[in-house]
Order: C-alpha cells, then sequence, then structure tokens
C-alpha cells in the first residue's frame, strides 16, 4: 500500500476529520527542505500560505466525497523562506480518517517559467525584426539609386524600390514579377544574364555595364546574392556612370590634396577650436626645429607662439566669427628656445568637424631674398632729411616718434579687430595708457574719451 501511495504520490498525509496531521510520508528526497516531518500534530490549514487557506477549508468540508474530487492547487511555506507549491487531493480513509495526496508541482511551475521565458524572447526577436524590417524598408525605399530584388532562380522582381520604378517608367508597380532581362535593352540582356550567373558562383559583387531599357546612355548594373528563406535571391543596383566616377574623383582629389599640404613650401598646421595641434608637415616641423610630427601633435598652439595667449586671442577671435586672418605678424619660439619671426594666415574649416587650419611663413627667409627691402632698411626714414636745416632737430625726433606710435597702435587695432584690450597687451601697454594716446592722437570718440 504505501508503495503504491510512493509512485502515485509525492506527499501523503494522514488527518483526522479536523485536518490535524497524524503522519507524513514524502516520496521524494527534494521535498526534505519543506520540513513535512514537522507538520505531525498540526492542522493542514497552518502549513500552507494565506492565499491557500481557502483551498484547505474547502477540501475539508468535502471529506473527499467524490462528488468534490479534484485536485486542487495549494503552496506551502518552507522554513527557509520561499514558497513551494503542491497539487493535492482528498480521499477519505476509514471512518474518522482522511488521506491527503500531494504532487510536486515544481517540474511543472520550471516548465511553465522556461515557456514564459522563451515566449518573452521570441517577442523581442519578433520586436527586432519589425524594427529591422521597418529601417530596411525606410532605406530601400528612400534611397536616390535603383534597387531590385530579383529571385536567383527565376530570375523575376520581386521588389523594386521608388527609383528603379521611376528610371523604368513603372509608376503602376507592374515591374514586380516581370522578368529582370526585360528592363533592359536585347543587346544588354546577355551581358545581364552572365553577371547575375558570375554573381551566383562567385558569392561576390559583380559589376557590368548595360543598357536600360528606354534610355540611350549606357549604366554600371551591380549584383549582389545572399540567401534567404532558403533560396538565393539578388541585390541588384543601378548607378550612372557618372555617379560611379565621382567618388572616385572625390578620392583622388583628396588625395591630391593632403599631398599638396604634405609638401607645402610654408608650414602648415591643422589645430582643433581650442588651439590643440592634430598634423602639421614637413616644412613646420622644420620651422619649429623638429623632428618628428609627435613632438608637436596634441600640444596647444599657444605654447609655440612668442606672445602666448596674446597672439592665439587674436588669432581664435577671428577663426570663431569665420572670418581669415592674413599675414598676422608674430614671432615663434622653436624647440631649442630660439624665436623666429613668421607670418601667419588661418582659416576655419566646417567639415567634417570645426577645425584650424594655420600657414606659417618664415619672415627671415623672406626678407633675405628681397634685395629692395634691405635698401629700404639702410634709410628708412629718407624724407626727413628734407627737414634738416629748416626745422630743429628736438621737432624732428618728436614728430617722428608720433609718427610711428600712430603706426604701431592703428596695426595693433588693425590685427585685434579694435579689441583695445588686447591691443594694448600686444604693445606692452597698459589699457589706461592705450587710451591716453588714442586721446592724443584723436583715435577715440569723445564719449568713449569720457569713459575709458
Amino acid at each position: 500500500m504505501s508503495q503504491l501511495l510512493g509512485v502515485v504520490s509525492d506527499v501523503t498525509l494522514v488527518m483526522d476529520l479536523q485536518g490535524v496531521i497524524e503522519d507524513v510520508s514524502t516520496g521524494r528526497d527534494t521535498l526534505a527542505a519543506l520540513g513535512c516531518q514537522a507538520w505531525i500534530g498540526r492542522r493542514w490549514i497552518d502549513t500552507v500560505t494565506t492565499e491557500s487557506r481557502i483551498k484547505i477549508q474547502e477540501m475539508l468540508q468535502s471529506k473527499g466525497t467524490p462528488d468534490f474530487l479534484r485536485w486542487r492547487h495549494v503552496n506551502h511555506l518552507s522554513p527557509l523562506g520561499n514558497e513551494v507549491a503542491l497539487q493535492y487531493v482528498l480521499l477519505p480513509l476509514g471512518g474518522s480518517k482522511l488521506l491527503a495526496l500531494g504532487r510536486d508541482l515544481e517540474s511543472l511551475a520550471e516548465l511553465q517559467r522556461r515557456l514564459v521565458e522563451t515566449q518573452q524572447s521570441m517577442e523581442r526577436d519578433y520586436l527586432r525584426l519589425r524594427h529591422i524590417e521597418a529601417r530596411y524598408r525606410v532605406l530601400f525605399d528612400t534611397s536616390s539609386e535603383a534597387v531590385l530584388m530579383v529571385d536567383a532562380s527565376t530570375q523575376r522582381v520581386l521588389e523594386a524600390n521608388v527609383g528603379a520604378q521611376s528610371l523604368l517608367k513603372d509608376a503602376g508597380k507592374r515591374l514586380v514579377g516581370r522578368d529582370v532581362r526585360e528592363c533592359f535593352e536585347a543587346d544588354s540582356q546577355g551581358e545581364v544574364q552572365s553577371l547575375l550567373r558570375m554573381a551566383l558562383a562567385t558569392g561576390r559583387i559583380e559589376m557590368c555595364s548595360a543598357r536600360v531599357a528606354g534610355l540611350p546612355s549606357a549604366w554600371t548594373v551591380s549584383a549582389t546574392v545572399f540567401r534567404q528563406e532558403g533560396g538565393a535571391q539578388f541585390l541588384v543596383r543601378l548607378v550612372t556612370r557618372d555617379a560611379v566616377a565621382a567618388p572616385l574623383h572625390e578620392a583622388g582629389s583628396s588625395a591630391a590634396l593632403s599631398e599638396a599640404m604634405e609638401r607645402f613650401p610654408d608650414g602648415w598646421l591643422l589645430t582643433d577650436t581650442s588651439g590643440t595641434i592634430k598634423s602639421v608637415n614637413e616644412e613646420g616641423m622644420a620651422l619649429l626645429g623638429l623632428t618628428a610630427s609627435s613632438q608637436v601633435v596634441g600640444q596647444n598652439l599657444e605654447r609655440w607662439l612668442q606672445r602666448g595667449a596674446v597672439d592665439w586671442g587674436v588669432l581664435n577671435t577671428s577663426l570663431r566669427q569665420q572670418l581669415p586672418v592674413r599675414n598676422f605678424a608674430t614671432e615663434v619660439r622653436t624647440l631649442s628656445g630660439m624665436t623666429l619671426p613668421v607670418e601667419v594666415s588661418a582659416v576655419c574649416l566646417s567639415r567634417p568637424e570645426p577645425m584650424y587650419a594655420f600657414f606659417v611663413r618664415d619672415m627671415d627667409r623672406r626678407l633675405q631674398g628681397g634685395a629692395f627691402v634691405a635698401q629700404s632698411q639702410i634709410h628708412p626714414f629718407a624724407d626727413l632729411s628734407q627737414l634738416v636745416g629748416r626745422r630743429p632737430i628736438k621737432d624732428i625726433v618728436g614728430e617722428t616718434v608720433d609718427t610711428i606710435e600712430r603706426l604701431c597702435i592703428e596695426a595693433a587695432l588693425e590685427l585685434t579687430h579694435n579689441n583695445r584690450a588686447s591691443a594694448a597687451e600686444m604693445l606692452g601697454l597698459s589699457r589706461q595708457s592705450l587710451y591716453v594716446k588714442l586721446r592724443r592722437f584723436g583715435m577715440v570718440a569723445e564719449a568713449e574719451a569720457d569713459n575709458p
């Protein structure tokens, strides 16, 4: 009898008519953690969770009569605090005893959990596929190129985007289902047929030139093979010859421009908007006395300017306003610590990201190459000799100094775009001293003179 009960149930409870447990038998070692042996002497209803108590009451009230004989799901609370699900049926045993047969639902619960997890995973995969399909549809329909999806076995068009329908004059969408060779002139159909065979055999992108039906010029046709739903399909693209040649021409132009900048006879530096140097050509390295670009790349351009923050402030202000800088006279510090007079021109590049391009010219080399410059340095004030004997030397010197000061102030204001704080710093003057000289030379409005 006990063996039969062990086969039929995992837990067997013998209790009186009031539901007090008198004997417990377990057929599984996994239920030992439930502490079933400790239930002896306790009421059956006290061993279950709150939501299961009403089920126990209903089974005890039925007393196992055949009309109410059915399995009920009950949750027990283990000593560890977690719930254990069992399924019970209550049978009468003799005149004053009841027999409760219980089955462990842990395996069933595990199957249910796995079923739910599988269902959730399938729903996530389905949603991801829907998103991929939506992105593919947007890309397929909005592409400027003519694109056809062709079945490899029948060579019939499965899908055609808007570009293909417009190119092949198929506004009614009758293109789908037609043989792809009908989209081309008769003298090009054999070429397209060979293209598809070659793509299917090699698995690579194959290209050929063919004439589209109704169009005079030849087009470049490319075919890519892929497998879907157990069969091979072709992705056929139709591109004009000019569209194919344009990227090649653009790539060639970019390579030529890059080589030109590298071999430019003046120094060339590329920085970001904060002044961090990203690239430098060979002449720029020679100008700064460097042997490798790593000695300057990643450093701030301000470090290599003699006037540091002053020069960088002037340059950055102009470039930030998209104004080109032309022939800005300054000095740079070489790696050995020497100073070198240079002339800087710069522009702001907006693509692919905002950057500054600087062209640095060695002024020493420029001055040495011009003989007329040397002659002008010998007698820079030759016209003043005509005043000698007519006016006192003190007056001549005073006027000359005033003229030089005025010219220097005008040059500083022009370089700094009338930023007087930067101009004063560039001239080595205090801001108050600069305003005094501006008032003396009549270079400031009356209202500004009263409120410097």
